[in-house]
């Protein structure tokens, strides 16, 4: 059964994943968000086998598979019942060449016979137009050609042509290496060109590796997160996506199913925040150069709440038939309408983001004043709309509301205006937010507030609760021992804690009642209890958490609480962050730890 156990490659221009056998079931290429052209992970069977790219290793009786350490490079190890057994790498090249980073569209795979007599065949079935067709074939001496109407590429091999193209089973008595990438000329020995590429690919991200700033405890785990959100940047634009898949149902057969290899504004201050810890600072600026492109293609400071890895603003959704869908559970949707709707929490998390430009003096592009005047366009809309209707940050599509989040990232935006203009010395200007974030803070303290529940609120006058209400005091709205925090917290665990997981909210939507909690929502809570002294309580989720990752360490968007089975789409940049934010909130220090 297809299930979440995958791995991710890729070097910042693509990424794809694989399944627990070295399968390639999901991969869309040239970029994040392009037709996949490795799709079985949503494809119906069925219809035949396709969408894929395999070493299928006969008899086969386990597999094993693992990162290499500290490197975005995946092992697996195929044995088979007579004692056969291969180990198949796969990475994508990524390491500086000629003075720039050399992260073509390319998946290298290397396979070597480790004992027995491993009976093999080499399964390459790529499509296009999201699974509807396979592409014609040339072949050549060293090289099979796949030829699409929007992209053709090549698979360049020291192994046999013939039996790749045909399927043709056959005994690995030794080493085979396959590139897979752009419709060009190799003039290399690829046996040398792919042990080079893997070395210095090795050599790259365990140097990345090494400079990342580590709490003393969960080091492993930081780590992997920290790769795997590397692995979701889009280096060309500095883009992070949400995720690299589309469609994975949040809930089995929930409809629940949503594109995000997109960027979404609000990930915006936590991503940065995640990349300031860990030290990440070329990675943060590049994200910080993506934001400021669209804050200054913001004429009047208006911003939509997502948009295209390439700063595209039309998301157009549509649901395509030629993918059944994760397990059958479609639809299938490419593109998505959020960027149509209105959620006023962005204008705070641009401007959070934002003001690390102004503070960090490790940057090599620090906000100015031409910056800070920008930064007000969409301070305005936030002083406009903090007491307004939006879909909220959980992107409801059948109803609006004035959601208490939505108000307190507008409260945040002019707040945070006030301590730039502070910082560059514009007194008139720090007065003039200063002013309007208080007036916003007082009404939202009041608005916001439940008196019979004891409990802030999700929406203004309402009477239920949402799990974003327990960063406000990350957020410097209220400070973290403030006994309307402390009721809040106790209102969240009686509504939305579910065993050791929490919901995003209970109440129904216009898809009906959530099923699956939100790993990231749990994340939250765990760094709530830490905050509020809980600490025994909050390692013990964090550690179950922990447990609840795949075996290679990764997060999708939900969970199943009574199984554990992951849902929603994979890997959740927003998981891998909360995942980051408590490991450093939790972990004793190093010198505690000495």
């Amino acid at each position: 059964m297809t299930t979440l156990d995958l791995s991710i490659l890729g070097n910042g221009s693509f990424n794809a994943l694989l399944d627990a056998h070295g399968k390639i079931v999901w991969c869309c290429l040239p970029r994040f968000d392009s037709d996949p052209r490795f799709c079985s992970l949503l494809h119906n069977h069925s219809d035949g086998d396709k969408g894929f790219y395999e070493v299928e290793l006969f008899d086969l009786e386990k597999s094993q598979q693992r990162y290499r350490h500290n490197s975005a490079i995946v092992e697996t190890i195929l044995t088979d019942k007579h004692g056969g057994r291969v180990q198949i790498t796969d990475f994508a090249p990524r390491f500086r060449d000629l003075g720039r980073m050399f992260r073509p569209a390319m998946l290298v795979r290397q396979i070597i016979p480790l004992a027995g007599t491993p009976r093999i065949r080499i399964r390459n079935r790529p499509t296009f137009g999201y699974g509807q067709s396979r592409p014609e074939t040339t072949r050549g001496s060293n090289h099979i050609r796949y030829v699409m109407p929007d992209l053709t590429l090549r698979i360049t091999t020291n192994g046999s042509v013939t039996y790749i193209l045909d399927e043709t089973p056959f005994v690995l008595e030794r080493p085979i290496s396959l590139i897979l990438g752009p419709d060009e000329t190799f003039t290399r020995p690829i046996a040398e060109a792919s042990r080079e590429f893997m070395e210095k690919t090795d050599e790259y991200w365990r140097g990345w590796s090494r400079s990342l700033s580590l709490p003393f405890e969960w080091q492993d785990a930081v780590i992997r997160a920290a790769i795997t959100l590397k692995l979701c940047s889009f280096e060309e634009t500095g883009a992070i996506v949400a995720a690299a898949t589309t469609s994975i149902p949040e809930a089995a057969n929930s409809g629940r199913n949503w594109d995000y290899r997109f960027c979404w504004l609000r990930d915006s201050y936590f991503v940065l925040h995640a990349l300031n810890a860990l030290g990440a600072t070329r990675t943060m600026e590049e994200y910080l150069g993506y934001i400021t492109n669209i804050v200054v293609a913001s004429q009047d400071g208006y911003l939509q709440p997502v948009f295209g890895i390439a700063l595209d603003k039309r998301l157009t959704e549509t649901e395509v038939d030629t993918l059944a869908g994760y397990r059958g559970m479609g639809p299938v949707r490419v593109g998505n309408d959020a960027y149509k709707q209105v959620q006023n929490d962005g204008y705070g998390a641009v401007i959070l983001a934002s003001a690390q430009a102004f503070f960090d003096r490790r940057l090599e592009h620090p906000g100015d004043i031409n910056f800070f005047h920008r930064l007000e366009r969409l301070g305005e809309q936030a002083a406009a709309r903090w007491n307004q209707p939006d879909a909220g940050i959980w992107e409801f599509r059948a109803k609006e509301a004035v959601h208490t989040y939505s108000s307190v990232m507008c409260w945040a935006a002019c707040d945070r205006l006030a301590k730039i203009a502070e910082h560059l010395e514009l007194a008139d200007r720090s007065k003039y937010w200063a002013d309007k974030a208080d007036t916003m803070r007082r009404a939202i303290l009041v608005r916001a507030w439940n008196p019979e529940l004891e409990s802030f609120v999700s929406t203004f006058g309402g009477t239920a609760v949402d799990a974003v209400l327990l960063l406000l005091p990350q957020l410097g709205f209220i400070p973290v021992q403030d006994s309307r925090y402390i009721k809040t917290v106790e209102q969240i665990e009686k509504a939305l804690l579910r065993g050791t997981y929490v919901f995003r909210y209970a109440d129904a939507d216009d898809l009906g009642v959530p099923t699956n909690a939100f790993n990231v929502c749990t994340f939250w809570y765990i760094e709530a209890l830490a905050s509020l002294g809980r600490s025994d309580e909050a390692r013990a989720l964090f550690e179950n958490i922990l447990a609840a990752r795949n075996s290679v360490g990764l997060l999708s968007e939900d969970i199943d609480p009574a199984t554990g089975e992951l849902w929603g789409n994979f890997p959740q940049t927003y998981s891998m962050v909360g995942m980051i934010h408590c490991a450093m909130s939790l972990s004793r220090s190093w010198e505690e730890a000495f």
